[in-house]
Parts: structure tokens; sequence; C-alpha cells
């Protein structure tokens, strides 16, 4: 990345982790420290890292982006994320959230010029999360979009078109085919988010698999094996880690008690909350209620 989009993205950046911007869905990450490898949920999107590193984590599958590739994510995932970073060069990410209408608009398109992903292979082997290749086409119109967000008539202005931009872009790319799968409804892939976006609008809420399945216009033993071939877990794993997520950032952000955040996330049992919550971060809800009052202080 050049020096100047670097220096752009930093003043967009003012405060230690996510940074919205004036275009909605469109924000910049910043971590000033290396972080080790700590559970976290993705959402929809692509990311590209700036300055830095990062490694995703997914089952035992690792992704490492950075400056010369991208991360997209077609499913919103639960896995884990570690961070590098030099001192005094922080990790600066872009991370731009999927406008569906957008996406499935130039699908559209694309078929209609005959120009979708030949054969059911690309559009058959769909993947959650995948890296690729930054093209000199998507590194130009990165920095266009950068300095586009530093002027307010400029991001209202251009800023639709220029992501318009940036989706086609993504679309053209190599291994593109699991977005394409993502905006036709008939697809495993479609499928699954439907069943996804239902899950974290409803997390709190007891799940039902079946209902699931049905959903996804699914046996349940084909929504089974879809659901862990996409997210490496399976339904009630996934669910789990979405609301242990959840949770933490209850406590971190809103500094809610252990026993409330526990209730608001659909644990009956605050016991057995926290229980889970140490088996998959490490630590007790109460250290880090603890740390986050710390940080307050400070």
């Amino acid at each position: 990345m050049t020096d100047t989009l670097i220096q752009q993205a930093e003043q967009l950046a003012t405060q230690e982790g996510y940074n919205p911007t004036r275009l909605p869905g469109v924000g910049v990450y910043k971590t000033s420290a290396a972080q080790a490898k700590i559970p976290l949920c993705y959402s929809q999107g692509v990311i590209f890292v700036l300055q830095g590193r990062k490694r995703v984590f997914l089952e035992q599958q690792a992704f490492d982006y950075h400056p010369d590739n991208y991360l997209v994510l077609t499913l919103p995932l639960p896995a884990e994320c570690e961070t590098l970073v030099t001192p005094g060069e922080p990790m600066l990410s872009l991370m731009i959230h999927f406008d569906a209408g957008v996406l499935n608009e130039l699908v559209r398109l694309f078929g209609e010029h005959r120009q979708l992903p030949q054969g059911s292979g690309q559009l058959g082997e769909s993947k959650a999360l995948y890296v690729n290749t930054l093209n000199p086409d998507l590194r130009t119109l990165l920095e266009r979009l950068v300095s586009c967000l530093h002027s307010p008539l400029q991001a209202d202005a251009l800023g639709d078109a220029l992501l318009r931009e940036l989706m086609f872009r993504l679309l053209q790319a190599d291994e593109s085919g699991s977005l394409f799968a993502l905006a036709m409804q008939n697809t495993h892939l479609a499928r699954m988010e439907r069943t996804l976006k239902h899950l974290h609008n409803h997390f709190e809420q007891p799940m039902d698999v079946d209902q699931l399945a049905q959903m996804a216009n699914m046996s349940a033993s084909s929504f089974h094996r879809n659901f862990r071939q996409l997210t490496a877990s399976s339904p009630l794993q996934y669910l789990k880690k979405l609301r242990l997520t959840r949770a933490r950032e209850l406590l971190i952000d809103q500094g809610v008690k252990v026993k409330q955040a526990a209730a608001q996330v659909g644990y009956e049992s605050p016991t057995q909350f926290s229980r889970e919550f140490k088996r998959y971060f490490g630590h007790t809800p109460q250290q880090l209620g603890r740390e986050a009052s710390a940080i307050a202080i400070d």
C-alpha cells in the first residue's frame, strides 16, 4: 500500500478499534498492539488490511491476510483471529459490509451479459470465507475510496458509486464463485445465509434445528452436513459461539452485569454461562468485567 493511503486511513482511525466513516457499512479498524488469538464473530463483507497482518483460524485452517490480499466473508462466522503488528506501525484495515441489493443487481447484470462463472465447481464448491490476491484495479479503487472518505461532499457524491465498483471488481476477480452463489436463491450458500440471518436475529431464543432445516429447504441430515461444511461448526456449536461473543460485547461495551449478560443472550443458568465463557475465551466473564472497568477508570 502507498504511504499516502496508509496516512489517510490512519487519519480516519481516530481511536483504537472500529472507526465508522461517513459511508454506512464502511469503517477503519485500528490496533496499535499485537493481539493473541481470540474468538470473535465476523460479519459478512470484505476486509482489506492496509498495514500489518492478521490471521483467522477456522477449525484446522488458517488464513493470512495482509496488504497484498483481502479477506471475503460470504456468511457471518464465529472464528478466532490474531493480529501481528510492527512497533510504531498500527494495524489498519478497511472493513466493508456487503450491500445485498447491489450484489444481487450486479450478479443479474453478469447473467444478462453471459459472464457468470462457468462450470458447476465454481458455484457448487462455495466457501463462507476465502482470501484473494489484491489486483491493481482493486488497489487503485481502494486509494480512491479512502481519499473520498475525507470529504463529506465526495463521500456523499461518489461513495455509493465507488462501493458499487468495488463489488463489481470483487465479482470479476478469481475465486469469486462464492459471491455469485450468495446472490443465487437456490444455492446451498444462499439458503444457509437465510438461516444464519434468522439465528443472528433470534440468538437469545431456543434453537429449533428442524425449523432451520425447513427454512433452508433441506432435510435435517443435509442441513447438518452443509452447515458444518460452510461454518466448520454444528448448529448448536455455532449458536453457542454467537451467544458467548455477543455476551462479551455486552460486558465490554455496555458494562452489564454477568447475570444480566447471560440472560440477554439466552442462558437460563449463569453458572453454565460462566463455565462455557471461560472454556471459550480462557477467562471468566467476571475477570473480563473487572478488566473493562479498569480500562474505563484509566
